[in-house]
């Protein structure tokens, strides 16, 4: 079996530079506290866990974090590269721990854009999961001039704007449902400003895909956290290529019987996906 790995598959520098700047911490004798889960994989959860790397408070970055005087006496506290809301960021640093800073710059520029627009009075549309720490870190910047949206329908409910209007994206959103959300919300609001923040990486796996089907991919397969809102968008935008799309989280879960009636596969991986897995999934594949 001939197999193609995509050049963007796993880690994006974002979430490689979060995992390094937690490390940097263990390896200095701190006891890292991640706010929420590192990293949206469960084997290099297990990883990190093992290299006392520790998760605390929840998957959104709500919860409140416990963790002992004599833990917090050398511990730091480490923001994902999600980012997290100003007022989350408040509380972070209000614990009697050191605060480490790991949100990615891509984001962190979001950010940005979120809250000098929200005070120059404009309301900011923010094309993104509700649901995903990222969403609801930036949606924090926006204060009460903040609204979430993933489709026309949930433009159609937003409230009536009287005044100037701004669009960013969830770094990890598809570019082409930004694009039409953004014609379709300039429609409503001529004078709309839009920003393109979809990151680089983003838009890297997702021009990869399309490279594995034009170099005679006959099926691909994805792999990455079931909980892992960019892989799952990954495996979504596969099918749309008219290719048999196998999701995985590791080698093990491999439908060998099914994969095997096919001469070349193509690999991809999302943004959370260490190399070692992939290694072995592609290994497992080119044995077949």
């Amino acid at each position: 079996m001939k197999v193609l790995r995509a050049k963007s598959a796993g880690f994006c520098w974002g979430v490689e530079r979060a995992i390094n700047l937690a490390r940097d911490e263990t390896k200095a004798g701190r006891k890292a506290y991640a706010d929420g889960p590192l990293i949206h994989n469960n084997q290099m959860m297990d990883a990190l866990r093992k290299e006392g790397i520790r998760e605390v408070g929840d998957y959104k970055s709500q919860s409140d974090i416990e963790v002992s005087e004599k833990d917090a006496e050398d511990g730091v506290v480490v923001v994902r590269a999600h980012g997290i809301s100003p007022q989350r960021r408040q509380y972070l640093k209000s614990l009697d721990m050191s605060f480490k800073d790991a949100t990615c710059p891509d984001v962190g520029i979001i950010a940005g854009k979120v809250r000098w627009h929200a005070q120059k009075g404009y309301d900011v549309v923010i094309f993104g999961d509700p649901d995903h720490p990222e969403a609801i870190g930036l949606l924090g910047y926006a204060g009460e001039r903040g609204h979430v949206v993933q489709t026309k329908e949930d433009i159609d409910a937003l409230p009536s704007f009287e005044g100037k209007v701004a669009m960013v994206s969830q770094s990890t959103m598809f570019s082409h449902e930004f694009e039409e959300l953004a014609v379709y919300l300039s429609s409503k609001y001529p004078d709309l400003v839009v920003f393109d923040t979809v990151c680089g990486a983003t838009k890297e796996r997702q021009s990869d895909l399309q490279w594995l089907v034009d170099e005679g991919a006959e099926a691909v397969v994805v792999i990455g956290g079931r909980h892992s809102a960019n892989t799952k968008k990954l495996a979504k935008l596969a099918t749309t290529k008219n290719r048999p799309t196998f999701h995985v989280e590791t080698a093990e879960e491999l439908d060998l019987d099914a994969i095997q009636n096919y001469d070349v596969v193509g690999v991809t991986a999302g943004a959370s996906t260490p190399d070692f897995i992939i290694d072995s999934v592609c290994e497992k594949l080119e044995k077949l």
